[in-house]
C-alpha cells in the first residue's frame, strides 16, 4: 500500500472503450505489428486485468449491460440491430452519478436507443452526448453529420461512405477534451465509447500515427490489404489520444483525482484472414508468446467473443504495475463506478463492485466478493461460467446439446467434457434457466422512426454518389 493515498470523495471518471479492440492487439500483450506505446505505459502505471469479459459478444447489448449493471438475461437491449432502446425508467451509470452532482458527458457510439426513442442518452443521465446514436451510422468516419442530444451537427465536406473532409473521430475526441477542460473544477464522468478501430477501416493519410509504421516492411507489402494497414494506424491513433488524455490530466492537476479506465467492448474478429494467417493478420485471439488460441470471436459466446483488454490507471490509488486475474464482466462497471463515486447502487443490478481489487482490500475496507456464476445469452446462444468451468449451448431448444469445457486446462474450448461431468453441467444449466427473463425493451416515440432511419442512411450519405463511392 506504500505511496497510496485516501480516495477523494468525488473522483472524476474517464471510461474509454474502444470498439472491438481485441485482447491480443496491444503491444504490451506481445503483438509486434500494432504499436501502442502510450497504452503500454498506461498498463505499467496502472492495473491490468487478465480475465475481464464482455457481457455480450456484440455492440448494442453490452452497452446496455454496462450502463445498467444488468446481465444479458435481465437486460432490455438484447438485439444488435442498432436501435433497440432502453426503457424510459431504467437507471444508468450516468443517471446515478448525475444525482451525485457529476457533470456527465458521452462521446462516441451510444447503441442503446435511436433518436426519438425512450433510450436516448440525454434521457438517461447524460448532460450531453456527442457522436452516433445508431450503430449503422457509426460505421462511417465521414458521415454528413453527428448527433448532439438528438440534434444533427453537420460535418462539412462529408457525404457518407469512405471519404470526405471531416474525420468524425477527430471531432468526437475534441469534444471529449473540451468537456474535461470545462468541468475541471467539478467532478465529471466522461464516457468515451470510441468507434475506432471498428467500422469502415478509414483513417486520414495525414494522421501522425502513420509515421510509427514507416520502417515496417509489412506496411509496404502490396499483398497486405490496405484495410489491415489502416486498422493498425487507427489503433495507434487511439494510442496517441490516450497519451494526450494522460498529459491533459497531469496539466490540469487531475491525475490523482481521476480514475481512468481503458478497455475494449467485445472480443475481436479474426479480420484480414488469409492462408498464412487463418486467425487474422493481427492474431487478435492468439497469444503471441504461446500460440494458445481463444475459440471463436465477435458474435459468439466462446472466449474469443468475450475476452477483452481492461486497464485502470489512477495514480496514488491504484498500485502501478499490478496484474489481476479477477474474473469479472461489464455489468460490474455500474456498481464499481457507483462505489468509487459514492452513489447508491440499485438493488436489482446483477453486477458486483470490483473496488476492493482496484484499491486493495485494506483501502476499501472489505474483501472482494465474486460472482457465483456468470451468465450470457445472445440470439440462440447461451453460456454459463463457474470459475474455470464453461458451459455453452449454441442453438435454441431443449434438444440442443450443451457442451462443457475446463478453461484451466483447455482455454481453447476444444474438448467437450459434458458427459464426464454431468453434475457440474446440471448445476450450470439450472443457473442458466434461473437467469433468463423475457426481454422488455423500450419503445420509439415516433412510430415511423424517421430520424432513426435517417441516421442509418447517413452511413452512405444522401446522394447516389455517396453510395457509389462506398461500393468502390
Amino acid at each position: 500500500m506504500s505511496g497510496l493515498v485516501a480516495k477523494p470523495d468525488k473522483p472524476n471518471i474517464i471510461y474509454l472503450m474502444c470498439d472491438e479492440l481485441a485482447y491480443y492487439e496491444l503491444s504490451h500483450m506481445g503483438n509486434y505489428k500494432i504499436k501502442t506505446p502510450n497504452i503500454d505505459r498506461f498498463a505499467r502505471e496502472g492495473l491490468r486485468f487478465t480475465s475481464a469479459m464482455a457481457a455480450s459478444p456484440v455492440c448494442a447489448p453490452l452497452r446496455c449491460n454496462l450502463m445498467t449493471g444488468k446481465h444479458a438475461g435481465h437486460a432490455s437491449v438484447r438485439k444488435n440491430d442498432g436501435g433497440t432502446p432502453l426503457r424510459a425508467d431504467e437507471v444508468t451509470v450516468a443517471s446515478l452519478l448525475k444525482e451525485r452532482g457529476y457533470a456527465t458527458g458521452g462521446f462516441g457510439k451510444w447503441g442503446c436507443g435511436g433518436r426519438d426513442s425512450t433510450g436516448v442518452p440525454e434521457k438517461h443521465g447524460f448532460d450531453e452526448f456527442f457522436g452516433y446514436y445508431d450503430q449503422v451510422h457509426a460505421h462511417t468516419f465521414y458521415p454528413p453529420y453527428l448527433i448532439r442530444n438528438s440534434e444533427e451537427v453537420p460535418l462539412p465536406g462529408n457525404d457518407g461512405g469512405r471519404s470526405g473532409q471531416s474525420y468524425s473521430h477527430y471531432r468526437i475526441f475534441e469534444e471529449a477534451v473540451r468537456f474535461i477542460k470545462e468541468n475541471k473544477k467539478k467532478p465529471f464522468f466522461c464516457y468515451m465509447p470510441f468507434t475506432p478501430p471498428h467500422g469502415m477501416f478509414d483513417v486520414p493519410a495525414s494522421d501522425p500515427a502513420w509515421k510509427l509504421y514507416e520502417k515496417e516492411a509489412w506496411i509496404q507489402d502490396p499483398s497486405i490489404p490496405q484495410d489491415a494497414k489502416n486498422y493498425a494506424v487507427m489503433v495507434s491513433m487511439l494510442d496517441r489520444q490516450v497519451g494526450e488524455l494522460m498529459s491533459l490530466l497531469k496539466t490540469l492537476g487531475l491525475e490523482q483525482l481521476t480514475a481512468f479506465f481503458f478497455t475494449g467492448d467485445n472480443g475481436g474478429q479474426d479480420r484480414f484472414k488469409s492462408e498464412k494467417y487463418p486467425r487474422g493478420f493481427f492474431g487478435p485471439n492468439i497469444c503471441p508468446s504461446t500460440g494458445v488460441e481463444f475459440r471463436g470471436g465477435k458474435g459468439n459466446l466462446y472466449e474469443g467473443g468475450l475476452r477483452i483488454p481492461y486497464l485502470v490507471r489512477w495514480p496514488g490509488h491504484v498500485t502501478a504495475g499490478k496484474v489481476s486475474d479477477l474474473l469479472f464482466y461489464q455489468p460490474d462497471v455500474l456498481p464499481t463506478l457507483s462505489e468509487i463515486c459514492g452513489a447508491d447502487i440499485p438493488e436489482d443490478v446483477d453486477g458486483i463492485s470490483i473496488v476492493p481489487t482496484l484499491l486493495g482490500e485494506e483501502m476499501s475496507g472489505r474483501i472482494q466478493i465474486t460472482h457465483k456464476m456468470f451468465y450470457w445469452e445472445y440470439g440462440s446462444q447461451v453460456a454459463v461460467r463457474n470459475n474455470y468451468w464453461k458451459a455453452i449451448k449454441t442453438k435454441k431448444g431443449k434438444q440442443s446439446a450443451w457442451a462443457l469445457y475446463d478453461l484451466k486446462n483447455d482455454p481453447g474450448e476444444s474438448s467437450d467434457i459434458a458427459r464426464s461431468q454431468p453434475a457440474i453441467l446440471a448445476n450450470m444449466i439450472e443457473f442458466a434457466e434461473f437467469s433468463h427473463e423475457p426481454a422488455q425493451p423500450g419503445t420509439f416515440l415516433d412510430s415511423s422512426r424517421a430520424r432513426h432511419n435517417r441516421d442509418r442512411q447517413a452511413k452512405f450519405g444522401f446522394s447516389n454518389n455517396a453510395v457509389k463511392k462506398w461500393k468502390k
